[in-house]
């Protein structure tokens, strides 16, 4: 019986050994090889052309969105499954449009893993029953946003100072206030005065809103 290939990127270790030894567990099911973040993760599908990535949508240094992109354009053939505690309408919408095939939450059984991960292999899209929900209801009527609306929002993301976008991009890629702080060296605290002036200069009341309007301005890629 030929085993479905599959390279596993998350950069908690013990998350990831938990991963292996279910996945091991299964007949037809291997995993070829581990990752800590996107940019190992992409050099690693390059040598080993796995059938499916399980890839983390939150990682150091670069995370699986950004890795997604680079995958799905060197590899077509490479099926990408994220893996996320994002339970996030706008991150689904995202994956989908970047080349993804699934979406599965880290809470999530592991037969819905299983599950998701055999459906992608065999060709399909998996989306959770929820998230199917969500997409519904969350569609835009008519043709989305009119051009006005669009054209104000550039307008207020155009007057963001450059450490605002940084923190912007940043917080809709799914880094956490700690990461964050890491890697634009300032404190946590000041992470979360970003936030709350990035949400009032954007007219946006919540994250998940944040994440939209970076998706509508087309920054994650």
């Amino acid at each position: 019986m030929t085993k479905i290939r599959v390279l596993l990127a998350d950069d908690h270790s013990v998350l990831r050994a938990g991963l292996v030894a279910l996945l091991e567990a299964e007949s037809d099911i291997e995993v070829v090889g581990e990752a800590a973040d996107g940019y190992e993760c992409f050099d690693k599908a390059m040598n080993l052309e796995p059938d499916v990535i399980l890839l983390d949508v939150n990682m150091p240094r670069c995370g699986g969105l950004e890795a997604l992109g680079r995958i799905h354009e060197d590899l077509p053939a490479t099926k990408v499954l994220m893996l996320t505690m994002h339970d996030d309408v706008g991150y689904l919408r995202h994956v989908l449009a970047s080349g993804g095939v699934g979406y599965v939450l880290k809470s999530a059984a592991s037969e819905d893993l299983l599950s998701a991960l055999r459906t992608v292999h065999d060709g399909g899209v998996y989306i959770h029953p929820h998230h199917a929900h969500l997409l519904v209801v969350d569609e835009p009527s008519g043709n989305g946003r009119s051009e006005v609306a669009e054209s104000d929002l550039v307008r207020r993301y155009e007057s963001l100072s450059e450490r605002e976008s940084e923190v912007f991009r940043l917080v809709a890629l799914g880094h956490s206030n700690g990461e964050i702080a890491e890697m634009a060296f300032l404190s946590e605290k000041t992470i979360e005065t970003y936030k709350s002036r990035l949400k009032k200069k954007l007219s946006v009341g919540s994250r998940s809103s944040l994440v939209r309007a970076a998706l509508e301005l087309d920054i994650l890629r």
